[in-house]
C-alpha cells in the first residue's frame, strides 16, 4: 500500500493513524482538546514522537476531560512534569492547562468548539497538498492566540487542521488520496 511520504510505515502505531484517523472529519469536543493539547506538545519536535506517546497522554491528562485538566494545580504540573511517559517541558504543561481553559471559554462562547472553527471554513472542507501552513492557519493561529492560548502557531494549527479532517492533505501519490473534495459538514 502506498502512504504519504511522512508516514513511517516500519511504525504500526503510525500506520494505523495515517490510515484510520489523520484527515477522517471528527469534531467530537474531546477529541478536538486531545489533538490540540497535543499538536501543542508537538512544537519543536516530529508528531511520530508524540504519537508513540499518546496513550501515556491520555492517561496522563485523565481522558483528556475538559473541566479536570481546567482544574489542574500545581500538583498536577509537578506530576506531569516529572512523568517519564509523555514530554515533560514544563512550558507546554502549563500551556496546555491554559489552552484547556481557553478552549472551554470558545465552547461556552460558541456551543462547541467546531462551531467555532466552523466560522472560518463556513463547514467546508479544504483539500490542498503538500504545505505547511495556509490562510486559513494563520487566522485561527492568530484569533486563538488573542484568546490566550499559546503552542498554537500557523504550522502547529495547519497540522491540527490536517489531524481533525478540516484540511484533507493526502499526498497525491497515497493510496487515501481521493480527489475531487466537495464535502460539507
Amino acid at each position: 500500500m502506498k502512504r504519504c511520504k511522512w508516514c513511517n510505515s516500519k511504525n504500526p502505531r503510525y500506520v494505523e493513524y495515517h490510515d484510520k484517523e489523520w484527515g477522517v472529519p471528527r469534531f467530537d469536543d474531546r477529541y478536538l482538546l486531545e489533538m490540540l493539547i497535543l499538536e501543542s506538545f508537538q512544537a519543536g519536535l516530529s508528531w511520530e514522537c508524540v504519537l508513540n506517546k499518546r496513550d501515556s497522554f491520555r492517561t496522563a491528562y485523565d481522558d483528556f476531560d475538559l473541566d479536570t485538566i481546567c482544574a489542574y494545580g500545581e500538583d498536577k504540573i509537578r506530576e506531569l512534569s516529572e512523568n517519564k511517559n509523555i514530554i515533560r517541558n514544563k512550558r507546554k504543561i502549563r500551556a496546555s492547562i491554559g489552552n484547556a481553559e481557553a478552549f472551554r471559554k470558545i465552547k461556552e462562547e460558541y456551543g462547541s468548539f467546531y462551531d467555532y472553527l466552523k466560522q472560518f471554513t463556513d463547514g467546508k472542507r479544504i483539500c490542498e497538498c503538500d504545505r505547511t501552513t495556509s490562510e486559513l492557519s494563520d487566522r485561527i493561529s492568530e484569533d486563538l492566540k488573542k484568546r490566550g492560548m499559546r503552542f498554537v502557531g500557523s504550522t502547529i494549527i495547519y497540522s491540527y487542521l490536517q489531524a481533525i479532517g478540516i484540511i484533507y492533505s493526502h499526498d497525491r501519490g497515497c493510496d487515501f488520496f481521493v480527489e475531487p473534495c466537495d464535502w460539507k459538514g
